[in-house]
């Protein structure tokens, strides 16, 4: 018997400053990633004023984890220590492992108008896979596929939906990432492997995330509390987290509703983070840190 997922939590995401002056939204991250596992951290950049994100993220290592940035609107110029450089346009994605080391940076421009708009997650590696290689993949707009299920569209990033696969593939913990959008007083239903952890994040409208069309029948976290026995749904900005469970539910009311729906195979073992480098324990985190003040954090050709 298929049992649907019921909400676990619901976050609204927080304002923060990161790198250089970047102010952004964080849906999650730091003390609730044993909640996450293997996702790490997600954060919403969307600003229509560009001192907001010009300064950018410059020269920075990463180490044990994987950066996914997917751009809306906008583009991000990037550089890194592989020696790849470009652009990530209007609806593209990078894929990054960092696996041993690598040194990068990320320098945000909006469109014509200013507009400023992504997504940039974090996946963690297991202690076996956080010394590989390094790895960069850039996925144009034109290679993420796009599905249609009557008037529901879901352009797949990685997993697979209806039949079509995402671009990204052979990743460490099996992710799927999706962006949905789902026309007012519609059902989405997608499977999603039992055991496998599963997000979803609200871009636009509202709707319900939890079978019983009550958004808020579990613990809700953060500033906004809203009454339980309200039939309340979620809207933009708001993070939920799922237990576990076969499949998913999504219902709109009379507004669409536009979605990132991520999953992933947990990991299970400890974290020890600061900064940009995630390793399992404080030794190691501090060998990388020595490592990059002594110019022999690059391990890779």
């Amino acid at each position: 018997m298929t049992s649907v997922r019921r909400i676990s939590k619901i976050w609204k995401s927080k304002a923060t400053i990161e790198g250089a002056g970047v102010h952004l939204k964080r849906a999650f991250g730091y003390n609730q990633v044993p909640l996450f596992d293997p996702f790490l951290m997600l954060d919403d950049f969307h600003s229509s004023y560009p001192p907001d994100y010009v300064q950018g993220f410059p020269w920075h290592p990463h180490r044990g984890i994987e950066t996914i940035t997917y751009v809306l609107h906008g583009r991000v110029e990037h550089g890194d220590s592989m020696g790849n450089q470009g652009v990530i346009e209007s609806g593209d994605v990078q894929w990054m492992t960092a696996g041993s080391g690598i040194i990068h940076q990320e320098m945000p421009r909006g469109d014509q108008e200013g507009l400023l708009w992504g997504f940039q997650f974090w996946a963690n590696l297991p202690a076996a896979r956080k010394m590989m290689d390094p790895r960069y993949r850039g996925i144009t707009a034109a290679e993420i596929p796009e599905v249609s299920m009557g008037e529901v569209r879901a352009r797949i990033i990685c997993g697979e939906v209806a039949g079509v696969q995402g671009p990204v593939r052979d990743v460490v913990i099996d992710p799927e990432y999706l962006d949905v959008t789902v026309p007012p007083e519609t059902t989405f239903t997608h499977p999603i492997r039992r055991g496998h952890k599963a997000f979803a994040y609200v871009v636009e409208g509202e709707g319900y995330f939890d079978p019983e069309r009550n958004a808020y029948a579990h613990e809700v976290v953060g500033a906004n509390y809203f009454d339980m026995k309200r039939n309340c749904s979620c809207s933009a900005e708001n993070l939920i987290l799922y237990e576990d469970g076969d499949a998913v539910a999504i219902t709109t009311r009379e507004r669409p509703l536009r979605f990132l729906l991520v999953s992933g195979r947990p990991i299970g073992e400890p974290v020890a983070w600061y900064g940009p480098i995630v390793m399992n324990t404080r030794e190691e985190l501090q060998l990388a840190f020595e490592e990059y003040e002594k110019g022999t954090f690059i391990k890779h050709r």
